[in-house]
């Protein structure tokens, strides 16, 4: 672990801290039955503010062979909603740039072949390249080739000397996982094609930011992204963003267009100005963002004692990354939450990082029936509403935590 001196993005050295949330585990690191008895390691989460190119970002630094390799549980194929899309997306840049068999797909941080699969449907080649080897496993016995490592600009070089250039590069959810932001982008430019496009997708600082969405923040995610620290990033590497689509996935995220060739669209410029005028690129709209985050973990802590010393049960459905930076800061033990359920079966048997509430398969909703059922996976409501209609059916209650605490 290291503290940083510089910015990810510029370099400078006025980094402005504006939140902290105390000592936290590994949001990924769930704990196995025979380290329950072990104290989770637990690392700094503190966040600052570059005045100098815009990026929100976390102080320290966990080695990316910690984050991602061993037995990372992330599995992209578990959530129907992101596979839809996935899909969409590929069929849309296949029609629109007008993909065929000689064209190459390049995805970096492709997790389980989720999304190059649908090129693969097309008869479109593929390259995914993945650190953890779990997800790697499983891409590879879908018929998407992937590539167990780490994306860089030497591994760039290399599949460049090989003969390879990509004629789309996607980059979903990885650019806030990136330590050396300007290694990595030098290398999507690299591997990158005259006339291709990189697809990134990022979760939006604005959205963040304004529903106060905190659990988004943990050691994986080092950086939150504007559009105008993003457009500062890429004109460092001679690349230019050219479009920009809002998303509502993730809670709000970013869809990035950007290529080597100069055709920058009003979504751009609009969205430049917009953040402008909210002050977005000033730390005067960060600074109100700690005692925000103090009131959502007040409440939501004051709604769950009202609940349990009324007799109510509660459990929580999704062990995800997000529901662990909620846990911990909120300090939400297996005083208040009973367990944990998720459809990813990699996770079931496993504990929660910090707090150890145990994880079942959902199945226990059913099963066990607790009152109420608090969602961690905030962002993906919808689906686990429609998945689990028959627990509403029968009187259970969810509760939504961000960006208000409120039971459904």
């Amino acid at each position: 672990m290291s503290r940083i001196t510089e910015c990810r993005i510029c370099g400078g050295s006025d980094i402005k801290p504006v939140l902290d949330l105390g000592h936290t585990p590994l949001a990924d690191r769930l704990v196995k039955p025979s380290q329950l008895s072990e104290k989770d390691p637990v690392f700094p989460l503190e966040v600052g503010f570059c005045p100098n190119c815009s990026l929100l970002q976390i102080m320290e630094t966990v080695p990316p062979s910690v984050l991602f390799c061993e037995d990372y549980p992330y599995y992209s194929s578990f959530s129907e909603h992101l596979l839809k899309h996935s899909k969409e997306n590929v069929e849309a840049i296949i029609a629109e740039r007008g993909l065929g068999s000689e064209s190459l797909a390049v995805e970096l941080a492709s997790n389980d072949g989720y999304l190059l699969k649908n090129y693969v449907n097309h008869g479109i080649q593929v390259l995914g390249i993945d650190p953890a080897e779990g997800p790697a496993r499983e891409a590879e016995k879908i018929g998407v080739e992937t590539l167990n490592d780490f994306f860089s600009k030497a591994l760039s070089t290399r599949l460049v000397a090989e003969g390879k250039k990509a004629d789309v590069i996607h980059a979903n959810n990885v650019l806030a996982h990136v330590a050396d932001l300007n290694n990595f982008v030098a290398g999507i430019a690299q591997l990158l094609k005259d006339n291709g496009v990189a697809v990134i997708e990022a979760p939006y600082v604005k959205d963040l930011v304004d529903h106060c969405e905190f659990d988004t923040m943990y050691h994986e995610h080092l950086c939150y992204f504007s559009v105008t620290a993003l457009n500062h990033l890429f004109s460092q590497h001679h690349l230019s963003l050219n479009r920009v689509v809002r998303l509502s996935i993730h809670g709000g995220s970013l869809r990035l267009f950007v290529g080597k060739q100069k055709e920058v669209e009003s979504s751009v410029t609009e969205l430049l100005e917009l953040e402008h005028r909210s002050g977005v690129d000033q730390i005067g709209y960060y600074q109100d963002f700690s005692k925000r985050v103090n009131h959502v973990v007040e409440s939501l802590n004051a709604l769950l004692h009202k609940l349990k010393s009324g007799g109510s049960s509660i459990a929580a459905y999704g062990a995800a990354a997000k529901g662990s930076t909620l846990i911990n800061t909120a300090k939400i033990g297996t005083d208040l939450i009973d367990f944990v359920v998720d459809k990813n079966t990699h996770k079931q048997g496993l504990y929660m990082p910090g707090q150890h509430i145990p994880i079942y398969a959902p199945e226990a909703l059913l099963e066990k029936m607790p009152d109420y059922t608090l969602i961690l996976p905030w962002n993906f409501t919808d689906e686990i509403l429609s998945q689990q209609r028959e627990y509403t059916e029968k009187g259970g209650k969810f509760i939504v935590p961000i960006p208000e605490p409120k039971i459904i």
